[in-house]
């Protein structure tokens, strides 16, 4: 598993302007079952992926992709883990 760490790099007025091809980035990596949650930082200055994939290859693969990447919007720090444990009511606790 791996946590995707976003850090803007721009202006939020620039970062909007590209958010609806960012989500477009975030819908295809879930319907392809890579992307297991994501959201805002808070304070707004990035945000944060869950992610799960076999090698750190393709995370790397997955985030050239991201428009935010592409236009040097935000630095991405790779964060891989074993998940070893995990709450059975996951769903419930994030709001799911």
């Amino acid at each position: 598993m791996f946590v995707i760490e976003l850090t803007y790099k721009a202006t939020l007025r620039e970062i909007d302007a590209h958010m609806a091809a960012h989500v477009a980035f975030l819908k295809k990596y879930y319907a392809a079952g890579n992307f297991l949650v994501s959201g805002r930082k808070i304070p707004r200055d990035g945000g944060i992926i869950l992610a799960v994939a076999d090698t750190t290859e393709q995370i790397d693969a997955i985030i050239r992709e991201d428009p935010f990447h592409a236009r040097g919007l935000a630095d991405f720090r790779i964060i891989q883990f074993r998940a070893s444990q995990r709450a059975d009511d996951l769903p419930k606790r994030i709001g799911g």
